[in-house]
């Protein structure tokens, strides 16, 4: 099992999402877990440009793990949120026309011999009364033991048609009439005298 107590006994991978993401957490966990297991299934590497796809049914602390380890990152435009609050990814290929996803499993069942005090730390955090080593305790087994058990208990996985997404648009950038900020051209609005401006001063001018 690894030991998430020491940053120097991390895989190197998991350790630059701690590093990115600030702190190791379960939410992390799972996306790391998730970008792993597709690296695995479709033999692809982090992506330069947009060639990877994740498509997340959540902005959770998972995002964070999929950007590092996918290259899925925002200023590409290749991870897509849809934030229904679900544990649920599709991480897709360009390359390999592939895509599978990942939805994590009803109940989260803690499995190792400190199951009894697992129960205690998750019943104290549920009623209010968890100290601060309470939780923090509660988030190192989970942590532990999201990373040692297999990826089948935690995610059911499954190959779906590839739908690709349309790549990030590109487009130039123009000044708005009333606040003379550059915009992108595709995002300003057209106001009744026929200037182009920036959203928020066309919310600003219907006062």
């Amino acid at each position: 099992m690894p030991n998430t107590d020491s940053k120097q006994k991390m895989p190197d991978d998991l350790k630059s999402c701690v590093e990115f993401h600030g702190h190791i957490c379960p939410g992390l966990i799972y996306g790391y877990r998730v970008a792993k297991e597709a690296n695995k299934l479709m033999n692809i590497g982090r992506s330069v440009d947009e060639e990877v796809v994740a498509i997340c049914k959540n902005d959770s602390c998972a995002v964070d793990a999929l950007q590092v380890i996918l290259g899925t990152v925002a200023g590409k435009g290749n991870p897509i949120i849809k934030n229904f609050g679900k544990n649920a990814y599709t991480v897709l290929s360009r390359s390999k026309c592939q895509a599978y996803r990942f939805s994590r499993k009803t109940h989260y069942d803690y499995t190792d011999k400190d199951k009894s005090e697992f129960d205690r730390l998750e019943a104290s955090v549920a009623t209010g009364t968890a100290s601060e080593d309470d939780r923090r305790n509660l988030k190192r087994l989970k942590v532990s033991d999201l990373l040692a058990r297999p990826f089948e208990e935690i995610f059911t996985t499954t190959e779906v048609p590839f739908d690709e997404p349309l790549c990030a648009p590109l487009a130039s950038s123009e000044p708005c009439a009333i606040c003379g900020e550059m915009t992108m051209a595709t995002k300003m609005m057209k106001l009744k005298d026929g200037r182009q401006v920036c959203i928020p001063c066309s919310k600003k001018s219907r006062k």
